[in-house]
């Protein structure tokens, strides 16, 4: 019994010294070992999770949703005692990250602020995604359904991922594409919302205006 303590024990050190490294190695901001222990909400989501994941595991599911509660109140990350999350995961910013009951997240997972793995349906069985190593999922990007985003993929800040992403792929939009399929303009780049906004003036430029001289299209005076 002891012995089984001691490993328990052993084994929490590693992890605990694996996710502050992992946050150093992804964070500049990082800043010293007292402020990534006292100032990180998506460091604390993480522990507090890890365990949850225990108690659930071993049976004592009402304790395990008690601390994914106060985890959630206190750190505004919401993630479901029966989720499997892997190592080194970076939970930078934390606040409305949201992971359902059966989502899998690999190892070297950076999630930023606003990520939900959701489901697309209230159905029994596997109904989340599985996300898996060394993926970045950015801000307030949603993946739903029980579908696949391979290892090394990215998933672009607000996409909207309802299909399986290959490993290695870049997906950007709503709903979410791979980037060599999104529209770009001139000079190669992703159609974001601002551009999409600069283009449709820049369209229009030829209609009166006769509330202002302004060119959107022109470059600034002294540019160039």
């Amino acid at each position: 019994m002891f012995a089984r303590g001691r490993r328990l024990l052993a084994a929490a050190r590693r992890r605990v010294s694996e996710d502050i490294a992992a946050i150093r190695e992804r964070d500049p901001a990082a800043g010293s070992l007292l402020v990534l222990l006292t100032c990180y909400p998506g460091l604390h989501a993480l522990w507090t999770y890890r365990i949850a994941h225990l108690c659930w595991t071993n049976g004592h599911e009402t304790a395990a949703r008690l601390l994914s509660q106060v985890a959630r109140l206190v750190t505004g990350v919401e993630i479901h005692p029966a989720a499997e999350i892997g190592r080194r995961v970076v939970i930078d910013h934390g606040i409305g990250v949201v992971v359902g009951s059966t989502a899998e997240i690999g190892d070297d997972v950076l999630v930023y602020h606003g990520v939900t793995l959701g489901n697309r349906r209230p159905v029994d069985g596997k109904r989340h995604p599985t996300i898996g190593d060394d993926v970045l999922l950015g801000a307030n990007a949603t993946i739903l359904g029980p579908i696949e985003v391979g290892d090394g993929a990215t998933v672009g800040g607000a996409a909207v991922v309802v299909r399986p992403v290959e490993p290695g792929e870049t997906v950007v939009g709503n709903p979410a594409k791979p980037v060599d399929k999104v529209p770009v303009l001139n000079d190669g780049q992703p159609v974001d919302a601002d551009a999409q906004i600069d283009r449709i003036v820049c369209d229009g430029r030829g209609q009166e205006d006769t509330e202002t001289d302004f060119d959107p299209c022109d470059p600034p005076r002294g540019a160039g």
